[in-house]
């Protein structure tokens, strides 16, 4: 099989070179543009959703502990149901899963804005979040594993960049146009509107995918206690990907400089609300410039990059800490994100490449629900620890503690230290995916 390969003329080995290195070549497959458009579409309308959330609930309460039971009402779920997920998502038919959960979610949208329309109860708004986070709980094992069926093994790196891209963009325009819609209108239900429609696009664009078929695993596993906790034990004896996940969760429970933005915003640099979302846009935008460099220059020394990335990262958390300097701090907040993106493209591409299929929902969860874990300790991590010392000490002690992180890793599990590809056993795989590379374009 691989003969033809070696004895192919000059101009065939320059397009096979090309084809390998080629940056958008996820995007070549018809499977993954709908996958990619429907998730763009999707995380701008959650990230506008979130907006109005926030603004309604507050402006109908005047309460910010009403604020914190909308983060307590969508994490919720997640913690209690993420893990039974990645085991229905190895067990079940993913596209399936991912069209219920989004169309639970859809009806939960709708659901908020007619809550908002008719003035309703609060308690009925938080019914509708529990509802949504529920959803999101089973969607994301799911849509995460599903994705390796949708394009070759070869074309993984370049799954996970532009799936990262999506959420990034979605993380500039979102808030700004949620902001923006509310302050037109006087009222949040545009954006509900606009949110249901996009969630219905989404299912519609997934529903017009041809997955791959899975390779049946010739053991079939039943489901039981054992079974749901094999996830964790699969990261447990695999060092590059534990690794990996503990550089990002220990990165974003200790760095806490987007946590406290709006401190640092009012009180330090002086910059006032329109600096404020000047500060919170950075990150995203330095994200999606770093997602866009990846795609075009693949890691070769994917371990070095993971572990200067994550230190860079604790290296600028420090900076923007000791600056007062609005430009300074922007510049630090921009390089912050797109260290960040590094760090979430390498995780992601390990978990889609090293993963066996038939595990691929279960290691899926465990890493949402550490995210969702790192996400919710760290924002409380950093407000305490700016409540007792400052803002200032807080960030920057939390900028030392991940430099002092990836010292450990690196001296804990070595084995990240040489990571070179992403993918394991590159040259063979790429003569192994050559018929599957055929079979998805023509999906």
């Amino acid at each position: 099989m691989s003969e033809p390969l070696h004895n192919s003329s000059p101009p065939e080995a320059e397009q096979a070179a090309k084809r390998k290195h080629d940056p958008y070549k996820a995007l070549r497959y018809r499977n993954f543009r709908f996958l990619f458009i429907g998730m763009l579409l999707a995380s701008i309308g959650d990230s506008m959703l979130n907006v109005a959330v926030g603004w309604e609930i507050y402006e109908r309460t005047g309460s910010e502990l009403a604020l914190g039971f909308v983060g307590l009402a969508m994490i919720m779920p997640v913690f209690l149901f993420t893990l039974p997920a990645g085991q229905l998502a190895d067990q079940g038919r993913r596209k399936a899963i991912v069209l219920i959960a989004l169309s639970v979610h859809f009806i939960a949208v709708g659901a908020l804005g007619l809550c908002s329309y008719a003035n309703t109860s609060i308690v009925l708004i938080y019914g509708c979040l529990v509802v949504m986070g529920t959803a999101v709980a089973f969607n994301n094992p799911a849509s995460s594993a599903l994705m390796s069926q949708m394009v070759p093994e070869e074309a993984f790196e370049s799954a996970a960049t532009w799936s990262s891209s999506a959420w990034q963009l979605a993380s500039v325009l979102g808030p700004g146009c949620g902001g923006l819609l509310i302050a037109v209108a006087h009222s949040a239900l545009p954006i509900y509107i606009i949110n249901t429609l996009a969630v219905l696009i989404n299912i519609c664009l997934i529903s017009l995918t041809r997955p791959a078929p899975r390779k049946v695993s010739e053991k079939k596993e039943r489901p039981s206690l054992r079974s749901l906790g094999e996830g964790v034990r699969f990261l447990r004896q695999t060092p590059v990907m534990l690794a990996a996940i503990t550089l990002d969760l220990f990165a974003v429970l200790l760095g806490g400089a987007t946590t406290l933005m709006p401190v640092f915003a009012k009180d330090i640099l002086q910059v006032g609300p329109s600096g404020l979302g000047w500060l919170q846009a950075a990150p995203s935008v330095g994200a999606l410039c770093v997602t866009f460099i990846i795609a075009h220059r693949p890691f070769k020394k994917a371990g070095r990059a993971l572990l200067l990335a994550v230190a860079g990262f604790g290296l600028v958390t420090i900076v923007f800490g000791l600056s007062r300097s609005f430009w300074l701090s922007l510049l630090m907040l921009f390089l912050l994100g797109g260290l960040d993106c590094v760090s979430v493209v390498i995780r992601s591409t390990l978990l889609l490449a090293r993963t066996p299929d038939e595990m691929r929902g279960r290691v899926s969860a465990v890493n949402e629900l550490f995210i969702s874990a790192s996400n919710q300790l760290g924002g409380f991590e950093s407000g305490a620890a700016a409540q007792y010392l400052g803002p200032v000490p807080a960030v920057v002690f939390g900028g030392i503690g991940t430099m002092i992180v990836v010292g450990i890793v690196s001296l804990v599990w070595p084995e990240i230290r040489k990571l070179g590809t992403l993918r394991p056993n590159e040259e063979a795989l790429t003569e192994a995916s050559e018929e599957e590379h055929e079979r998805l374009m023509n999906a």
